[in-house]
């Protein structure tokens, strides 16, 4: 019997807990660029707090229920891959933060989401994955709906290249944690790996906010309880939920689910920022989901 199977019973071919856990775990990081933007302290260090204090409660039940047939890893090279997802996990959260205060939330948070795209043209350049012509036909159309989302080809030249440029490459990150939390589902349970992984971003990311921002305490306890939130809410919360899914659910068809996030992100923007979604925004961000959605049936 493989360690998979010793850890969680596998719920029944109809059960829909998997995939309520991923529309959750969705849903709750949709709201971690709100908090992000009511930070009182830099984007890099708000990412360190997200992580360090998620660890806590990730901790606690760990230990709580931890067993004794729990697979552990057993050679440098199995701690090496329960980093990894750390690694990128950190890669992904500082670029994106940072692009959440140069460019819209709305706007980093659909670019961030091109993950599912990311998932296969990673899994077609190192896991010999067979790219179709529909494929192909949906990342068309998501450039295409990026180029209306900045105003057309005369746009493309002006604006929040910088940010949209950080958002997008954080989708690429994102796209490596997904892959690797996916393979390493099949040999550890989930919160194994989000302690690990949770640690190793923790860990990454201290040095590099205190090289850049230096200030890392909020001022107020309103500026904690910011923290507190992102923390419980869009990591332990969301990242446990969908860490749990991606063991039943493949991991294109969950980055696919998890373009909840872009819309949830963008309905709290304008209600809570007054960040408006313009028409041509509306459009063009409809355009990149529709050619995302067509990607990934490909």
């Amino acid at each position: 019997m493989s360690n998979a199977s010793t850890v969680v019973p596998a719920p029944s071919k109809g059960g829909r807990l998997p995939l309520a856990a991923l529309i959750l775990g969705g849903a709750a990081i949709g709201g971690s660029p709100i908090f992000v933007r009511l930070s009182e302290v830099g984007p890099m260090t708000t990412g360190f707090w997200r992580v360090a204090l998620a660890l806590i409660p990730l901790l606690v039940v760990s230990a709580i229920k931890r067993q004794p047939g729990d697979a552990r890893p057993q050679s440098l090279a199995d701690c090496a891959l329960l980093a990894l997802p750390g690694l990128f996990l950190a890669s992904d959260l500082i670029l994106w933060h940072v692009a959440l205060h140069i460019t819209s939330v709305a706007k980093a948070t659909l670019l961030a989401n091109l993950a599912p795209v990311f998932v296969t043209l990673i899994g077609w350049l190192f896991l010999r994955a067979r790219v179709t012509g529909t494929f192909l036909a949906g990342l068309a159309a998501a450039m295409f709906g990026i180029v209306i989302l900045k105003g057309g080809l005369a746009g493309l030249a002006n604006g929040d290249l910088g940010g949209d440029g950080l958002a997008t490459l954080a989708a690429v990150f994102y796209a490596g944690y997904i892959l690797v939390i996916g393979r390493l589902r099949n040999r550890f349970d989930t919160l194994r790996i989000m302690v690990w992984s949770t640690a190793v971003a923790a860990i990454c990311i201290l040095p590099v906010a205190l090289f850049f921002e230096g200030n890392l305490i909020p001022a107020t306890a309103f500026g904690w309880s910011i923290l507190v939130g992102l923390a419980l809410i869009s990591h332990a919360g969301g990242q446990v939920a969908i860490t749990y899914a991606l063991a039943y659910l493949p991991a294109a068809f969950s980055s696919l689910t998890l373009l909840l996030q872009p819309v949830v992100a963008a309905i709290l923007a304008w209600t809570l920022l007054g960040e408006a979604i313009g028409p041509l925004q509306a459009v063009g961000g409809a355009v990149v989901l529709l050619g995302i959605l067509i990607a990934r049936r490909g």
